[in-house]
């Protein structure tokens, strides 16, 4: 099965429009892909959720109950500072690396402009779904 780590901003784009982020949800929420995420990125999807979206206390316990079911919670032991300023974006790439994720799915430039991490591939939404056809 395909391990992805789904970067925070396509999770938001999943629960809040659907399109092609929802589709990636729901392919990890019926067990056709495997998604790994951490403790830091679940803490910034809710913080996200609760500050820029004004999702309830009982929505947010809700989703992260969800995500904890639906997920593999990893625990990353090393450190990596590759973007610069120590960038939340790192955050990713540790648990990708601790997952051993073969893609990383998201919408943050940055991140895309790597293309690859210790073989990992950076890749959008669209793109993702065209390699699971």
């Amino acid at each position: 099965m395909v391990k992805v780590l789904i970067d925070t901003n396509i999770i938001v784009s999943a629960l809040l429009f659907g399109g092609k982020p929802g589709e990636i949800l729901k392919l990890v929420i019926t067990k056709r892909i495997e998604a790994a995420t951490s403790p830091p990125l679940l803490a910034e999807l809710l913080d996200v959720l609760a500050k820029k979206f004004s999702f309830s206390k009982k929505t947010l316990k809700l989703t992260e109950r969800k995500i904890k079911q639906s997920f593999t919670i990893v625990y990353p032991t090393k450190q990596i500072n590759i973007l610069k300023d120590n960038n939340p974006d790192n955050r990713v790439l540790e648990a990708a690396l601790e997952g051993n994720c073969s893609y990383i799915i998201t919408g943050d430039k940055e991140l895309l402009e790597l293309n690859t991490f210790k073989r990992i591939r950076i890749i959008n939404a669209h793109q993702f779904l065209n390699i699971q056809d």
